[in-house]
Formats: structure tokens, C-alpha cells, sequence
């Protein structure tokens, strides 16, 4: 979502244990971060409400939580798909020449020549470095190495200027 707006950190997974603990995928990292924020908005469809987070930890490779409100088994069956967001207010400040990938996606990408290539649709990781998925008038993938690829990042116009052929 965009920065004035929503950051969807994970979602609902599983059920843990029959006092209404859930199971949750965290897209934060480390995972555990997600423990670092008690107010979520989840949604799911056209659905959404506020939770509050009022206990959780990292058990082995999932985080588990307990949420205000949810007691049984049950309750928590019910919450099972939904979405994980909060404001984007709750992200601690980035330091100078650092983004979160959630203000990068939707950015216009420029070249160097002035050619649009298209916006950023997402991000992932692999093991040297990170990829860009800028789409256009096709799907690009380019490496997120700031000074190199990225020339610059404007996040108040909206725009990322690149180091990239149109053609490739």
C-alpha cells in the first residue's frame, strides 16, 4: 500500500493451541518484528478490522499470537486468511539513503535516457542482492544496488531513476 497508508507486514496462517493463539506468516524481517506492533488493522475481502495484539513469540519457525477478544479455537478458525497491516506511521524512521520496500512499490522508473520503463510492482531478495519488478510496456527485473542501478529515489515525486537499457 502506499506510504500514507497501509503496510502489509503478514497474514493469518493457523491456529495454535485451543485458547484462540494464532498462527502468523510474518512478512517482516526478521520475522519477529511483526511482535514489535500491537495495533493491526486485518482484512480480508472487502472486510477489515482493528485488532490488538496482547501477547505472542517466535515458536521455532512461526510467530504465534494472542489477540484481544479471541479465546477458543473457534474464534481463531475465523480469522484464519486474513491480512496484516498497520499505519505506516508505526515504522520507525529510515535513516538517509534507506526505504522500505512498501514506499518503493508504485514508484514511476526512469532512465538515465529519460525513457519511462514502467512502475515498481515488487520486490524480493535473493541471495546477492535485491530485484526491483518494474512494469511497463513489459516486465523488467532490475537489481536494487543504490549508486549502481539506482541512481536515485525521490519518494515526494514519486520517482526512481535508473542505470538501465530500455531494451534489456
Amino acid at each position: 500500500m502506499s506510504k500514507q497508508g497501509l503496510v502489509h507486514v503478514g497474514k493469518i496462517s493457523g491456529v495454535f493451541g485451543v485458547k484462540g493463539w494464532l498462527k502468523i506468516f510474518s512478512y517482516t524481517e526478521p520475522r519477529g518484528n511483526i511482535l514489535g506492533y500491537d495495533h493491526w488493522l486485518v482484512k480480508k475481502g472487502s472486510q477489515d478490522k482493528p485488532i490488538k495484539v496482547i501477547g505472542g513469540q517466535v515458536q521455532g519457525k512461526n510467530v504465534v499470537v494472542q489477540i484481544d477478544g479471541v479465546t477458543d479455537r473457534d474464534q481463531a478458525l475465523a480469522l484464519m486468511g486474513w491480512d496484516i497491516y498497520i499505519s505506516h506511521e508505526q515504522l520507525p524512521e529510515t535513516e538517509e539513503g534507506e526505504y522500505y520496500w512498501a514506499d518503493l512499490i508504485g514508484l514511476d522508473v526512469e532512465n538515465l535516457e529519460g525513457i519511462q520503463l514502467g512502475k515498481v510492482d515488487s520486490l524480493f531478495e535473493t541471495g546477492a542482492n535485491d530485484i526491483l519488478v518494474v512494469k511497463g510496456d513489459r516486465e523488467r527485473a532490475l537489481p536494487f544496488l543504490q549508486g549502481q542501478t539506482v541512481k536515485s529515489i525521490d519518494l515526494a515525486t514519486g520517482k526512481m531513476i535508473v542505470d538501465w537499457d530500455a531494451d534489456f
